[in-house]
């Protein structure tokens, strides 16, 4: 089956499903906050028969706040999903997020393996099942969700944000700023944390570090960029202004009193210009003084020829 075929099965606003998983998540805390344990992806419990933390660890949502910081926070990563998705199209934005799922699945069992090749001691000190439960929770749709952000201020670099609702900042510093924080991260950390951000954010360094799209990214690209804009404000002032000019022009026309049949000369152009009407036309007739007396006299019959 190829991927035209696997097109029809994409979910459409998948952001707004995340947003409702979290949603649930965050009741959950606040009902049991104990039963959220039973959700994470411990790959050990798994291995044991939980076989449903393979899929619940989604409904853990990314940080936990008061009621007006959990709603702004949810309202943003539904924005920034869904102008993903516009732009990407579906297909692809469900390609880009269930690939970061995936990726921190299976870093969850790398991480297992590392523990009992690089941590054995404490494994046994703790017991594998106390000791899993504890640095499972690095494992959760944190990360995944600044992979989104990461994307989200690559496509839209040059974008503005309030920071703290004050500050306008552009959305490539803030991408900047986290990329260097979670840098720092994977350096300091302990290696299951430092497993965990490698693994969420391997969607991101694959399909779009290594994808065409990014290349615009490149200093040649932005130059050639910021080249067509300018040249593109330039036409549109340019197009504006003989618009205006046109205006201008027919309210000239519009406002004239005096307009030579011949040359249609009018006292806007020359206000210095005598003009009269020729008594021997038919109709009435109006000449600059140069052609007042030098006209091919217009007689009735000519008129209803041309009518």
């Amino acid at each position: 089956m190829n991927k035209l075929n696997l097109r029809k099965y994409a979910i459409p606003n998948l952001s707004l499903v995340l947003i409702i998983c979290y949603a649930f998540g965050y009741l959950i805390a606040y009902i049991n906050p104990t039963f959220a344990d039973y959700l994470t992806l411990n790959p050990n419990a798994i291995l044991h028969g939980q076989i449903w933390r393979i899929i619940s660890w989604i409904l853990i949502p990314p940080g936990a706040g008061n009621i007006l910081f959990t709603a702004i926070m949810l309202y943003f990563y539904y924005s920034i999903g869904t102008t993903l998705e516009r732009t990407w199209g579906t297909w692809r934005y469900n390609v880009y997020l269930f690939s970061g799922f995936l990726f921190t699945l299976a870093g969850a069992f790398v991480m297992m393996g590392c523990a009992y090749l690089i941590d054995a001691p404490r494994v046994a000190a703790y017991g594998a099942a106390e000791y899993f439960r504890v640095v499972s929770r690095s494992f959760s749709t944190y990360y995944v969700n600044m992979s989104i952000f990461l994307a989200f201020a690559a496509t839209y670099p040059d974008m503005q944000v309030l920071l703290m609702f004050l500050i306008p900042i552009r959305v490539k510093w803030l991408g900047i700023l986290d990329a260097v924080m979670l840098t720092y991260d994977a350096i300091v950390s302990p290696f299951y944390i430092r497993i965990a951000i490698i693994a969420s954010l391997l969607n991101f360094l694959i399909f779009w570090l290594r994808s065409g799209t990014f290349r615009h990214l490149s200093p040649k690209q932005i130059r050639r960029r910021a080249q067509y804009r300018q040249s593109a404000a330039r036409g549109e002032a340019e197009r504006r202004q003989t618009v205006i000019d046109a205006q201008n022009a027919f309210g000239k026309m519009k406002a004239a009193r005096h307009r030579c049949c011949i040359c249609g000369k009018t006292e806007l152009d020359s206000p210095d210009e005598e003009f009269r009407f020729c008594s021997k036309c038919a109709g009435n007739r109006e000449y600059c003084s140069e052609h007042l007396y030098t006209h091919v006299h217009v007689t009735q019959d000519s008129l209803e020829g041309e009518s």
